[in-house]
């Protein structure tokens, strides 16, 4: 078991794999380019998949698939490479995939996207097979050469080895001895017990520029005689321009152009400070539109109505009905509500755009999408679209989205030379794709001190029906429903069904945790109700339910083990617990809590047990459980996106508050060893941290939570002892 402890870290959707199958069936990328790519005596570079280029002087270069957006993919995915490759990892180089569907697609999304915590799940056999299969051939290589038996031969750090004769030759020596080899299509892969990089904590390969300012942001692209320009677009979702008056703006110094479009006015500089003085200086009338009246009170009365309709059945075991019907019945309703990215990095695009070619410079996590944005706007074809997929600043989901490229793009039609469109923090919280509001009911009903009966209604936006029609089935949001339609605790008579309710007025999108994040949190303090309607502690009534799971068990006992749980607190201080079976992963976690007398909360201390199955770089899973378990306290706390005549209120920090360096409690993350595939660890932080925060709140003052972000107001004055 690995152990990590941070004293202070300031400084499912995995159901999408049944997505695949509604689209035809799982996609298994194929990794054999044509056969002019492989080296021949007059090339200089082995090539013998999309991933692996080596050259003549020894250097690696993997084509990464993926994009680093903070989440340490970079390391983690050639990690994975570099091990069946046996390659010396101090001579592998990284260079980011351009937009390729057939060659860099997900394949559980069939497209090239990062998302869902799943690129070292979708990518664990696809690559080790391509490393395995480049490593056959440089074996078989040098075995021809020397004329032995290539099951003879074995390889290390860049070389083959023959011990009989005591001969070995690097990878860079055979590059020229692959012409005319032929990869074998299911190469055998390395068995755990032989991994030399995959579990060991390895500094990761894009901190030192990160560190000495090299690194390339989205943002920092600067193209030969770029512009720069900042945009507006109606304050009202769906609102267009009416009359822009620009006489002020034009006469600032730096200021070059308005552009004025149908939906968004933007003013071209010669910086950004000329931009964002001319965009202040504009008198702009806009045509509101049919949401200008739309409140937070009018999504709310809309969502709590759609959630007493019948919904589609997701999942049903048993006799819900009767044995909810048989004894005392249990009910509670929990509801979280829009958030915003809030991205470090704002939203920005670069383009160049000419009579015969488009040129990006963007970070996105949907690569192909920003390709095939663009070419549908300027009518160009595919091949004329240029896209330079830079490093993210910050994704959640947000760069999900190809919003702010539409956006570029079209001014960039209206402009003479490159221009770099960046949002101001303010167009950037009240211009985003939200995480849905959602609406869950529950009802239960308890035998002998266990569930006997269990329904779950889920109410709430359908991100997958716009974003990835083909997965949206029968009137099912595969993502609304991940962590309930397979809740992992033994229920005998359960039922599941999925209410789909459009926001009026909000455009709703993935954000980090998205479906799990209701989920968990409803179940979850459920479960802490029920369990003290049972009158029974909380671990325990969980791990009498937890027969069939026994992963889930394991993280259950090591994180109340090491949270010291049933060890007393002082008065106003409380510990709560919060289980998870998402994103592939198993996780289990305790927060310690304490609330003073005017209702403030002061979050001590956060323990998590995580299996996530093989950990192929320890520090990393470790450091995105900190991470995610932040954003999720986060959110408990102050997050919430409200709004008032069609308009986001919030629009900046000050009022979309994060939590700050000395609020960030002490955070212990224990891993697991295990020896099943890997799963996804992005996001499971962030759905955990809610209702494992809920939970001790309530040990500490008797006020139970059921809608975020916490109301301290109903803390303030609560007696306790």
């Amino acid at each position: 078991m690995f152990d990590a402890t941070a004293t202070r870290a300031g400084p499912t959707r995995r159901t999408f794999l049944k997505a695949g199958a509604a689209v035809g069936g799982a996609f298994l990328l194929g990794f054999h380019l044509p056969s002019a790519m492989a080296a021949n005596a007059e090339t200089t570079v082995f090539a013998p998949n999309a991933f692996i280029r080596i050259d003549r002087q020894g250097k690696v270069t993997l084509i990464m698939p993926q994009v680093e957006m903070g989440q340490g993919i970079y390391t983690t995915v050639a990690m994975i490479l570099a091990e069946e490759l046996d390659a010396a990892f101090d001579q592998v180089v990284l260079e980011a995939a351009p937009p390729n569907d057939a060659l860099y697609a997900n394949p559980t999304f069939r497209i090239q996207v990062t998302g869902n915590s799943n690129s070292v799940r979708a990518f664990w056999l696809p690559l080790r097979k391509a490393g395995a299969a480049a490593r056959a051939l440089l074996v078989e290589a040098s075995a021809r050469i020397w004329q032995v038996d290539p099951a003879t031969c074995r390889t290390d750090s860049g070389e083959v080895f023959h011990d009989a004769s005591g001969r070995k030759a690097s990878y860079a020596a055979l590059v020229e001895h692959t012409a005319g080899l032929t990869a074998p299509a299911d190469p055998p892969l390395k068995s755990t017990a032989n991994f030399k990089l995959i579990g060991q904590s390895l500094k990761r390969l894009d901190t030192p520029d990160k560190v000495n300012g090299k690194v390339i942001y989205g943002i920092d692209a600067m193209p030969p005689g770029v512009t720069f320009a900042t945009l507006a677009a109606c304050p009202v979702f769906g609102g267009k321009v009416g009359h822009v008056d620009d006489s002020k703006a034009k006469s600032l110094p730096g200021v070059r152009q308005i552009v004025v479009l149908d939906d968004l006015v933007a003013v071209v500089g010669d910086h950004m400070w000329a931009a964002r003085q001319g965009l202040e200086a504009l008198k702009i009338t806009w045509v509101e539109g049919p949401n200008a009246a739309v409140s937070s009170d009018d999504v709310w009365k809309q969502l709590r109505a759609a959630s007493e309709k019948e919904g589609v059945t997701a999942r049903s075991v048993g006799d819900a009905t009767g044995a909810l019907s048989k004894g005392e019945l249990i009910e509670a309703a929990y509801e979280l509500p829009f958030l915003a990215h809030a991205t470090m990095e704002p939203m920005n695009c670069t383009v160049h755009l000419t009579a015969d070619s488009c040129e990006i410079w963007v970070g996105s996590q949907v690569l192909s999408r920003a390709q095939a944005v663009a070419a549908k706007i300027t009518g160009l074809p595919l091949e004329k679209i240029t896209v330079h997929n830079l490093l993210i600043g910050g994704g959640f989901g947000r760069r999900l989205e190809v919003d702010h490229i539409d956006k570029a793009v079209r001014i960039a039609q209206q402009v003479a030379a490159p221009v770099k469109v960046v949002w101001t923090r303010e167009e950037d919280i009240r211009h985003d794709v939200y995480r849905p509001v959602y609406r869950d009911r529950l009802s239960a009903t308890l035998s002998g001190g266990r569930i006997v009966g269990w329904k779950h209604r889920i109410t709430g936006s359908s991100i997958i029906a716009r974003w990835l029609p083909p997965a949206f089935q029968k009137g099912i949001d595969i993502d609304a429903i991940d962590s309930a339609a397979d809740i992992p605790y033994d229920i005998p008579n359960l039922s599941v069904d999925y209410v789909r309710d459009e926001p009026p007025a909000m455009p709703t999108g993935f954000w980090r945790g998205v479906g799990p994040n209701n989920n968990v949190f409803a179940i979850e303090s459920f479960m802490d109700e029920l369990a003290r309607k049972a009158g029974k502690d909380p671990v325990a009534f969980r791990r009498d339910m937890l027969g069939k799971a026994p992963r889930l068990q394991a993280v259950l006992d090591l994180a109340a083990a090491k949270a010291g749980w049933g060890n007393p607190l002082p008065p106003r201080m409380g510990r709560g617990i919060a289980l998870q079976t998402s994103f592939g992963s198993y996780i289990a976690t305790v927060a310690e809590a304490e609330v003073d007398e005017a209702g403030e909360i002061r979050v001590r201390r956060i323990v998590s047990a995580v299996d996530t199955g093989i950990v192929v770089n320890p520090d990393t899973v470790v450091a995105q459980v900190q991470g995610g378990l932040i954003f999720g306290l986060t959110a408990a706390l102050y997050g919430e996106i409200t709004i008032d005549r069609g308009r986001v209120q919030q629009s900046n920090f000050h009022d979309y508050r994060m939590l700050r360096i000395d609020q960030t409690p002490a955070i212990e993350v224990h891993l697991i060893k295990s020896g099943e595939a890997p799963g996804g660890i992005g996001e499971t932080g962030t759905t955990a941290a809610p209702p494992a925060l809920g939970n001790a709140i309530f040990a500490a003052t008797g006020v139970r939570l059921r809608r975020l972000p916490i109301d301290r107001s109903l803390l303030a004055g609560r007696k306790v002892g």
